[in-house]
């Protein structure tokens, strides 16, 4: 039961930090496009910070 409300907890906080990223780099000018969604929510929730960064390596890898 403790690791799972450590996933959600996780999850939330990742798709907090992802909302914020995106918001900061939207005004700098900078339009990476990671979705807040399911998907990046488990992303974060089961990966952590680390699957916040590979999110953005991602969206970076794509947009090169």
């Amino acid at each position: 039961m403790e690791r799972m409300l450590n996933v959600i907890m996780r999850g939330i906080l990742g798709t907090i930090a992802i909302y914020f990223i995106n918001s900061m780099l939207e005004s700098m000018g900078i339009s990476l496009g990671v979705g807040v969604n399911v998907f990046t929510a488990l992303t974060s929730g089961i990966l952590g910070i680390p699957g916040v960064l590979a999110l953005y390596a991602i969206g970076i890898y794509k947009v090169l």
